[in-house]
């Protein structure tokens, strides 16, 4: 048996954990062992699932024995299995630092009984996602992750989040009041949602109906994934919510949009004839959000405006439908989902430490805590692309994909993702020299805690001791993992691209995908891509392998 036909487990074995750890609503210790023990359990299947199609390969597990297109399929390659173990690895670090913030704070902000459910439902919904083969799958599981979504992001029931919280909910049902109109729509005219299947009929439809049902489902994975001008509700919803939440809403929801945007993109409607749009959005996406960014004294709503900057950069290596710049964008999505979490994780810490997170009122922490320093210093260069680190090596990536491309329009995203990065340094070193480096009596604000703490006086002890106890060594040591992680990240780079380049291959090529799914007989409709002719025929395999459990063989 091969190790695809756990695939299930993935989406089934959070969901199993949200059902225990409802259960155990009166039995807090348990929650809490249940939750993390089975989230390590998925992470685990979910690194077996990636290391079975390293190499290369492709294959589909169907859903109740029903036979695409008919029924539910679930697809394993290289790019959904690495957004699984890197989703699974970042929910994981956030688990155990909310665990660990619930602990210390009496459960104020992330009641045990709702959260740990929530939050597994969540994992769920991610999950079903990146594995989904059918667009109404796709749907179901963003449905799943935004359900969970809309609890967490109101936690504690304050006035700020409440609000904040209506705008989010609003925004997402309209994307996915979009997207279903697009699966209806697509359904009418292929009678299809399986998107192997689609990848055949939707080349015999006339190019009007085609860009109709194009434009429909970009604009709805668009609002989903923050794209400019449809980012607008996102700083504004995300640094209202508890630490954990913000920091697993930033490393994930966004890039699940981002995933819809490439694997349909790819699939569905290979070629260049969006490409253009998608790069004046990508270009648009960047710029716009950095300079948000500079303009901002909380930190929170500092990161978040970067966040949005910075999908410009996944948007800019998919919009140039080749294999160089989608090989960099998918090596760059799995840098940010960890470089990004880690960031407002340790604005968690810093909120905890200051008081606030906002600039006015926080300083001198790296005196008062050089650890807490070392956590925003290696993450912040990260962001910024400062080499060695994997954020440098992803826009190099980027950067050399654009150049080979050559066109006018790529040189000025080449340089538009320069100047964002230099931007992006500009907006950590600003966090730095305000947050950190000066003295706590010259922010404009201080906040009390810190001035008592950088006294030498019985009060600034005793604000020291209480420092230290709003830093649990829990949040600490789960912030360390995944700062470490991010670290990894370049360490292994050189394997990490060549896994992103086959994967890119096969994306591209579209033959190993759709054969594993539909079997060795379906025939892959050409296309053209940069003036050049891929795909087509009945090929005996793709470009990275085939396989399928539906008895396509490998």
């Amino acid at each position: 048996m091969s190790l695809a036909a756990l695939a299930p487990l993935a989406v089934v074995l959070p969901i199993l954990g949200a059902a225990l750890t409802f259960v155990l609503i009166r039995h807090s210790r348990a929650q809490r062992a249940v939750s993390i023990a089975l989230l390590s359990l998925t992470l685990v299947l979910e690194c077996l699932l990636l290391a079975s199609v390293w190499g290369g390969g492709t294959e589909a597990v169907s859903i109740g024995g029903w036979l695409p297109p008919w029924g539910i399929v679930l697809v394993v390659d290289q790019f959904s299995s690495l957004m699984l173990v890197v989703s699974s690895a970042v929910s994981l670090a956030v688990l155990i630092y909310a665990t660990g913030q619930g602990m210390a704070d009496g459960d104020h902000d992330a009641p045990l009984s709702v959260f740990h459910p929530t939050y597994l439902i969540l994992v769920a919904g991610v999950s079903n996602a990146f594995l989904s083969g059918d667009l109404f799958n796709l749907y179901v599981g963003f449905e799943i992750l935004l359900t969970a979504s809309y609890v967490l992001m109101t936690l504690g029931g304050t006035g700020p989040r409440i609000r904040a919280g209506v705008t989010y909910v609003v925004v997402s049902v309209v994307s996915s009041v979009l997207f279903l109109i697009a699966i209806a729509m697509i359904y009418g005219a292929t009678g299809t949602i399986n998107m192997a299947d689609l990848a055949i009929k939707l080349a015999e439809l006339d190019q009007g109906t085609k860009t109709l049902l194009h434009v429909m489902l970009l604009v709805a994975f668009g609002i989903k994934a923050a794209v400019f001008p449809l980012s607008f509700w996102l700083p504004d919803s995300y640094p209202t919510a508890p630490a954990p939440v913000t920091a697993v809403f930033a490393g994930l929801l966004t890039k699940v949009g981002v995933y819809a945007m490439v694997r349909t993109e790819t699939l569905l409607f290979p070629g260049d004839s969006l490409n253009t749009p998608l790069m004046i959005a990508a270009l648009l996406t960047m710029v716009v959000g950095i300079l948000g960014a500079l303009a901002q004294s909380d930190i929170k709503r500092l990161l978040s405006f970067t966040l949005v900057s910075h999908i410009g950069y996944m948007v800019f290596g998919l919009a140039m439908s080749s294999v160089a710049g989608l090989a960099a964008a998918v090596f760059y999505v799995a840098h940010h989902i960890t470089i990004q979490t880690s960031l407002f994780l340790v604005t968690g810490l810093i909120e905890r430490r200051g008081g606030s997170s906002s600039m006015d009122r926080v300083a001198g922490l790296a005196k008062l805590s050089p650890i807490l320093a070392l956590l925003f210093f290696v993450p912040g260069m990260n962001l910024a692309g400062i080499p060695p680190f994997s954020g440098f090596l992803g826009k190099l990536g980027l950067m050399q994909a654009g150049i080979q491309l050559g066109t006018p329009l790529a040189y000025a995203l080449v340089i538009g993702g320069v100047l964002t990065s230099l931007l992006t340094l500009l907006a950590v070193a600003r966090v730095w020299n305000r947050a950190f480096w000066r003295k706590p009596e010259d922010a404009e604000h201080p906040a009390p805690v810190l001035l008592a703490a950088a006294k030498d006086s019985p009060a600034g002890l005793r604000a020291g001791k209480r420092g230290m106890i709003l830093l649990p060594r829990t949040m600490v040591g789960s912030t360390l993992g995944l700062v470490v992680l991010g670290v990894g990240l370049t360490v292994f780079a050189g394997p990490l691209f060549q896994v992103a380049g086959q994967s890119a291959e096969a994306m591209l090529d579209r033959s190993a995908y759709i054969h594993a799914v539909l079997g060795q007989q379906a025939t892959v409709p050409e296309f053209a891509l940069n003036g050049s002719m891929v795909g087509g025929g009945a090929v005996e395999g793709g470009a990275a392998g085939g396989g399928t459990l539906n008895g396509g063989g490998k």
